[in-house]
This record gives structure tokens, C-alpha cells and sequence, in this order.
């Protein structure tokens, strides 16, 4: 059997394997071994051990439970209630403007969080009872919530972007940046499609009662905008100090921690149970990382041993004679139509590996390539049959919202977020400008 068959072998039982439901780290890790130990022989079984060193070697990993911890810090302790009642309270007269200002909210918890999931269980527990209880269609709010949050892996500090750039040899600060403007475009469509659809529909998003926004003094209005400094404190107190040089990106993560424990005890929010409950999910959610970085470390190592990454390029340069622009189409659809079964990072250390030279050769910035990636991780966590956020939204969706309201809630986010990929690939300058003019000026 030629190594070709040998590597789509693969391929296939890996995907046959996670439609049986295990666990998507099992899966890829037994493939991985199975393939190393039918190809080279016994003595290959100490591969996975040799993808754990890696994994335990990769310094940078460690900003991922302190971004995690950021998150779900922000949660517990009930601040990001604060930032939603200051939200309700300035969007509200707006049509959809409850919507609006969910979108708003998750941007700002991006801004302190590097993953998904912590604004979607903020947004989940926080902003849509309330949402329902105003008469919002639940389908709609669905998708804002599902949508929002992946801007967590977009918007700085992101950990899918300090993935890639420690698999791309790209400087993490170029791509925070980069990351910036694409975030704020995409949260900026959201928000674009939520208005439209309100003001041609009004009854999915009624606006709030006037007799209710006229008890709220503009004195109260101002003291509310209070809520969303915390969030912009904790952000430039991190990013900042690592931007400028004085931290390195863990020292940075350690900072922001530390900053949104301080944030929380000044407001006499820090419980034992917040921080007990806290740090129980960031171990859980580190934890099952970890364990997909390790699997995906050794199924891409056996890649790597095939040749896969030699094939794919004389696949598409030299039998199909695919132009390059038609070779980064062809790379984000594949991105896409994996991502409907696997995880951002595994998609990331399986794929990228192979596809970053291949970039690189063609000539394409592979800070752009990165923010392409994301975009397309974030299309991923909500497609079906195996997107992250669908399976979080149900765990967390109250009783009313069906496992098809929220299959149903996607559809039309979805498309605005391919819209938001086709609008950066045709205009990489979006992504590449900051970066750009950042760093040439020696910042």
C-alpha cells in the first residue's frame, strides 16, 4: 500500500471513529498509534510519550489555563452580570438592542478571555433568560450567543492564535494584532445582521418599555459605564505590558489572572466558591487541551513520517495545477468540512503542519494565513454534526430552546462569518495593517 492510501486510511478511521461517539482524543491518539506501530513497528509505541515531553515542553501552554481561569473568573463572581446590565440599559430602547448589546458584551469578555467557551456559558446564563423574558425569539438569540462567543478566539489574547504561532513560527504579538480588526469586523457584522433583521421583523426583538427607561436617571446611565472599565483595566494591563516588552506572553497571562482575581476581591466578589468553582472548570477545560494537543502531536508526527506534506503540494501544484489563491480556497474548505468533526486544535496540529510551508512557498503572509484559520475555527464551532458551541448551548440552553432551535439559531451566523472570511481574503490589510504598522515603528 503506498503512503498516499496509507494517510487517507488514516483520515477515514479517524472520522468513522469519532462517529461512534468516543472521545476525540482517544481517537486520534489510538489512530496515530495504530498506524505508527502497522508502518515502523513495535518500538514506535513510545511515540505518544514522546508527544507528551513535546506537549509538557511547549512553555506558552501555560497562558492557556490562566486565560481559561480569566473567564470563568469573570463569571463567578458576577461581574459579567455588571457588564450586562450596563449593556441592557444603553442598547435597550434599540430594536434587537438587548441582541446588540449581547454581542458588545462578548467582545469585551474576548478581550480578557482567549477561549469560546467562557462567553458562551456568560452569555448562556447571564443574557439570554433575560432575553427570553423580553419577548425575543429564542432562535435568533440563540445564534447571537453561539456567534459572539467565538469572537473569544479571535480578538487578543487569543490561544488558538498562540497555537499557531507557536506551530508557525510566528511572533504571537503580530498576531494579537493582527487578530484585532477581523474580530471587531466580524462582532461589527453580528451586530449589522441583528439591527436588519429587527427593524424588518420588530417582534423578534421588541425594544424596551419606555416606562421603564425613563425610571433609569442619566446620573445611573453614567455610573453603569463603570462596569465595562474593568474589562479595558484587565485588557491593557495584559496586553500592554507585553506589547511593550516588560512581560513576556505567560508573564502577560499570569498578569491578567492576577488582575481579574484583584478586580474581583475590589468589588467584594471574590467568594471561596468562585474561586473553588473557577479553577474545578479551568482544570477540566486545560485538562481536555492538553490531552487533544498531545494526540494531535503524534497523529501529525505520522503524517509528517508519510510524506504528507510533500504530497498535498505535488497534489495541488503539480496534478492539479491549482493557482494559489484556488490552493488557500481549497485549504479553508477543507478547514471547514473538518471542522464539523473536529476540534479548533486538532484541526490546527494535524493540518497545519502541513499546509503553513505550503503557504509559506506560495508566498502568502502566514500572519494573514493565521486570522484565515481562525475565522474558519470559529465557522467550525458552530456547524454540524460535531461544533463545539452546539453541544455547549444545549448543555446550558433552558428547557424551551430544542436541540433544533439551535441547529436552526446558526444558519444565517454562519453565513455572515463566511462573509467576514471572503471580506479578509479579499482585503488582507484588514488583518496585516496593525501588525504591520505596530512593528515597523519598533513597538
Amino acid at each position: 500500500m503506498s503512503h498516499n492510501a496509507i494517510a487517507l486510511l488514516m483520515f477515514f478511521s479517524m472520522m468513522t471513529l469519532l462517529a461512534t461517539g468516543q472521545r476525540m482524543y482517544a481517537v486520534i491518539g489510538f489512530v496515530g498509534v495504530a498506524a505508527a506501530v502497522g508502518l515502523w513497528g513495535p518500538e514506535t509505541a513510545e511515540m505518544p510519550f514522546d508527544a507528551a515531553i513535546t506537549t509538557l515542553n511547549w512553555y506558552p501552554l501555560l497562558t492557556l489555563p490562566m486565560f481559561v481561569f480569566m473567564g470563568y473568573m469573570f463569571a463567578e463572581t458576577g461581574i459579567a452580570n455588571d457588564l450586562y446590565y450596563m449593556f441592557h440599559v444603553w442598547s435597550g430602547p434599540l430594536r434587537g438592542g438587548l441582541a446588540v448589546g449581547t454581542i458588545l458584551m462578548m467582545v469585551l469578555i474576548a478581550a480578557i478571555n482567549g477561549l469560546s467557551v467562557a462567553g458562551l456559558a456568560i452569555g448562556a446564563t447571564v443574557a439570554l433568560p433575560e432575553m427570553l423574558r423580553r419577548g425575543y425569539d429564542k432562535v435568533m438569540i440563540t445564534g447571537v450567543i453561539q456567534a459572539g462567543s467565538t469572537l473569544g478566539i479571535m480578538i487578543p489574547p487569543s490561544v488558538v492564535l498562540v497555537l499557531y504561532g507557536m506551530i508557525a513560527r510566528v511572533p504571537v504579538g503580530q498576531l494579537w494584532f493582527a487578530g484585532i480588526l477581523p474580530g471587531l469586523l466580524l462582532g461589527g457584522l453580528f451586530i449589522l445582521y441583528v439591527l436588519v433583521r429587527c427593524w424588518l421583523q420588530p417582534k423578534l426583538g421588541p425594544p424596551l418599555p419606555k416606562e421603564e427607561l425613563e425610571r433609569i436617571t442619566w446620573g445611573e446611565k453614567l455610573r453603569l459605564l463603570r462596569a465595562g472599565i474593568i474589562p479595558l483595566v484587565i485588557f491593557v494591563s495584559m496586553t500592554g505590558l507585553f506589547l511593550a516588552g516588560v512581560t513576556s506572553l505567560v508573564e502577560s497571562s499570569a498578569v491578567g489572572m492576577l488582575a481579574t482575581t484583584l478586580a474581583a476581591a475590589i468589588r467584594r466578589r471574590l467568594t471561596w466558591r468562585a474561586l473553588v468553582e473557577a479553577t474545578r472548570k479551568t482544570l477540566g477545560v486545560s485538562c481536555v487541551f492538553m490531552w487533544i494537543i498531545q494526540a494531535a502531536l503524534l497523529f501529525s508526527a505520522v503524517f509528517d513520517g508519510l510524506g504528507a506534506s510533500r504530497a498535498l503540494e505535488e497534489l495541488f501544484l503539480g496534478q492539479w495545477h491549482l493557482s494559489p489563491w484556488a490552493v488557500i480556497a481549497m485549504m479553508q474548505a477543507s478547514f471547514l468540512l473538518m471542522g464539523t468533526f473536529l476540534d479548533d486544535t486538532a484541526m490546527l496540529v494535524i493540518v497545519a503542519p502541513l499546509y503553513v510551508p505550503l503557504v509559506k512557498k506560495l508566498g502568502f503572509d502566514l500572519v494573514w494565513y493565521g486570522v484565515l484559520y481562525t475565522i474558519t475555527c470559529q465557522i467550525a464551532y458552530m456547524t454540524p454534526p460535531f461544533g463545539y458551541n452546539l453541544f455547549l448551548m444545549r448543555a446550558m440552553a433552558p428547557p424551551e430552546i430544542t436541540l433544533a432551535d439551535i441547529y436552526r439559531s446558526i444558519t444565517p451566523f454562519v453565513l455572515v462569518m463566511i462573509l467576514g472570511l471572503v471580506i479578509v481574503m479579499l482585503f488582507p490589510q484588514i488583518a496585516t495593517w496593525l501588525p504591520a504598522l505596530y512593528f515597523r515603528r519598533g513597538g
